[in-house]
């Protein structure tokens, strides 16, 4: 929703400043000058990119006009689901659980947490780790130096098409120039001919800078902004699931070890304490 509104706001002060001042709209509308930025831009980016990272930005665009899959709903339940798995760690040993990492599909413990359970990703993180855990072959520091190279991998993957489009925008005032110095070859054809037609050919090359300086800034920039904070949010959310694990492993108690993973949570997403502490109970009950 930010997003639009966002969106919104600046088109009605760009737009809306420049009618008040007694333009005229229809002097910027300039269907070739756009086809020539856009598509300058679309095709540097096809260039500049593998297929993998055109087809994840072209499925970010859509996601990122609803909220984050990362609010505080979603770090309860992983904290609830946490500390289920841990406490039945602690009663049955790493062996009670071994039915439930390797089939999740058909354990009651995922299953009452659809939210970890439908998440590939973190699902698949969280059983990894669980595996070497039961396989008992690591210690927590080799544990967690691997699950550093794992995260950093992590990070970079999420936060790519955030990096690809902010790459656009940086290049978008520049075909900006380049459509207004077509313009302004056009002009120069046009020399002698009536003043009103040098006068619109003029403007329509001065268009071409101003929309491609509006589109990287007001638009594209912002918008590859938003959605590597969307990436750097996932990160986030495995950092969180990489604390809880790494205390169990250094053999906290359930609740201990998920109060770490409960101050790995940004501050603005975290549970209070005796919050958390009643979704636990509530959980048990």
């Amino acid at each position: 929703m930010n997003i639009v509104i966002g969106f919104v706001v600046v088109v009605v002060s760009v737009f809306g400043g420049f009618v008040g001042h007694g333009g005229q709209l229809l002097a910027i509308w300039q269907p070739w000058e756009i086809v020539i930025i856009c598509g300058a831009a679309i095709g540097a980016f096809v260039i500049a990119n593998p297929k993998s990272t055109v087809a994840k930005v072209t499925k970010a665009i859509p996601r990122i006009f609803s909220p984050g899959p990362y609010g505080r709903e979603r770090y309860v339940e992983l904290l609830q689901f946490m500390h289920a798995l841990f406490a039945k760690m602690r009663k049955e040993g790493l062996i009670g659980i071994e039915a439930d990492i390797d089939e999740p599909e058909n354990s009651q413990l995922f299953q009452d947490h659809p939210g970890i359970l439908n998440d590939e990703r973190a699902r698949s993180f969280i059983q990894d780790y669980m595996r070497l855990m039961v396989g008992g072959e690591m210690d927590a520091f080799q544990l967690e130096n691997l699950m550093d190279v794992e995260l950093e991998t992590h990070h970079h993957d999420v936060t790519e098409p955030g990096h690809a489009l902010n790459r656009v925008a940086d290049a978008l005032p520049g075909f900006g120039i380049v459509a207004a110095v077509l313009g302004i070859v056009n002009t120069m054809g046009a020399i002698g001919g009536p003043v009103e037609e040098i006068g619109k050919l003029v403007a329509a090359a001065l268009v071409g800078s101003f929309l491609g300086i509006l589109l990287a800034y007001g638009f594209v920039g912002p918008f590859s902004t938003a959605l590597s904070k969307r990436g750097e949010e996932e990160a986030q959310y495995f950092v969180t699931i990489k604390t809880c694990l790494l205390a169990s492993l250094r053999g906290y108690s359930p609740k201990v070890a998920v109060e770490f993973g409960r101050k790995s949570i940004p501050a603005k997403l975290r549970p209070g304490f005796d919050d958390l502490e009643s979704e636990l109970k509530g959980a048990r009950a």
